[in-house]
């Protein structure tokens, strides 16, 4: 199996680079399920990604929606603890399946996976 770790660096709305990151990750385990494991690092705003209770308009992509398709479909998902704690934000803030890591873990992952997306 391919591991393929996505990295997430900026706010969840505003431009779409979570939203594609996320659509990647979904196709991702569709077309290629039990072929690639996905891990997605959120990193600087990207961490507000990781909160629940998003609320978006009708017709319009939630990002909170998103990651709980992609942990429900094995993905785990990791949230840089010091940019949380930056931006003042508690881990009981985070949706269930995101878990707290630091740099020393998402270096980890950087060196065992096969590819690594930016987005």
């Amino acid at each position: 199996m391919q591991r393929i770790l996505i990295i997430i660096q900026d706010a969840p709305y505003g431009t779409e680079k979570a939203y594609n990151a996320l659509r990647m990750a979904m196709a991702l385990q569709k077309e290629h399920a039990g072929e690639a494991g996905i891990r997605i690092f959120l990193l600087a705003d990207a961490v507000f990604c990781g909160l629940k209770g998003q609320k978006t308009p009708n017709g319009y992509y939630n990002i909170e929606r998103m990651l709980k398709a992609v942990i429900q479909n094995g993905g785990v998902v990791k949230s840089c603890g010091s940019c949380l704690e930056t931006r003042g934000i508690a881990s009981v803030s985070l949706l269930e399946g995101v878990q707290v890591s630091n740099m020393k873990e998402f270096a980890v992952w950087t060196v065992e996976c096969d590819k690594v997306l930016n987005f």
